[in-house]
């Protein structure tokens, strides 16, 4: 059996207990976006567009199977910067602190959130196991289509990176949005080309072993 086969119904998955994993209000967050590109968006912007690259996006396809504009949204974030940055740069391993103009959001949660925990042994418990921390995306967004159907009360997903030593990540959609989870400004709001955080640029990477360009 592969360790990461295709999901079950949602209606099968819905008769599990779920566990929870609450973002409560005061939570330090962050999150790597981009002010260009061929999908700029604001730090607190949900990603309407999908099913794209991301391993939980929820999308559905349009009826040729292919990617559009819709209701489902996602934002993916973390509760450090390091893992913002292993996880969005992990292709090349290469921080790019110009292409697409990315930036450095950091922000404290306004309320409480609730998302479905799978950074422990439930993962095994639904059918599918760890590797969907870090298997075949495509697989994965199937999983995250049934997953968002099975639990309609939950606001997103809570998961281990696989690229930073499991650290807990988190995958927002747009349910979170109708408990206005974001302050009206981030904490902090800094382009990763800026000099002010090129020490801390500069160590994330160290520790990831990635490079740093500018």
């Amino acid at each position: 059996m592969a360790k990461l086969p295709s999901p079950p119904s949602d209606g099968r998955l819905g008769k599990l207990s779920a566990p929870v994993r609450l973002l409560k209000p005061g939570m330090w967050l962050a999150r790597i976006g981009f002010a260009g590109g061929d999908h700029p968006s604001a730090w607190s912007q949900l990603r309407h567009w999908g099913p794209g690259a991301g391993r939980f996006d929820h999308h559905l396809p349009d009826e040729n199977g292919q990617p559009h504009q819709q209701q489902r949204g996602i934002l993916y974030a973390a509760a450090d910067y390091r893992t913002c940055i292993a996880e969005v740069f992990q292709q090349t391993r290469v921080v790019d602190v110009t292409l697409r103009l990315p930036y450095l959001a950091v922000w404290q949660n306004t309320t409480i959130l609730q998302l479905l925990d799978l950074t422990g042994a439930f993962v095994t418990r639904m059918g599918a196991s760890t590797a969907i921390h870090s298997g075949n995306r495509g697989r994965t967004r199937q999983w995250a289509q049934v997953l968002y159907a099975a639990w309609p009360e939950l606001d997103g997903i809570a998961y281990c990176s696989s690229m930073n030593g499991n650290a807990e990540s988190f995958a927002l959609n747009e349910r979170a949005l109708a408990k206005h989870p974001f302050p009206d400004r981030p904490a902090s709001l800094r382009m990763l080309g800026d000099p002010l955080i090129a020490n801390e640029m500069d160590d994330a990477a160290w520790r990831l072993g990635y490079i740093v360009k500018r």
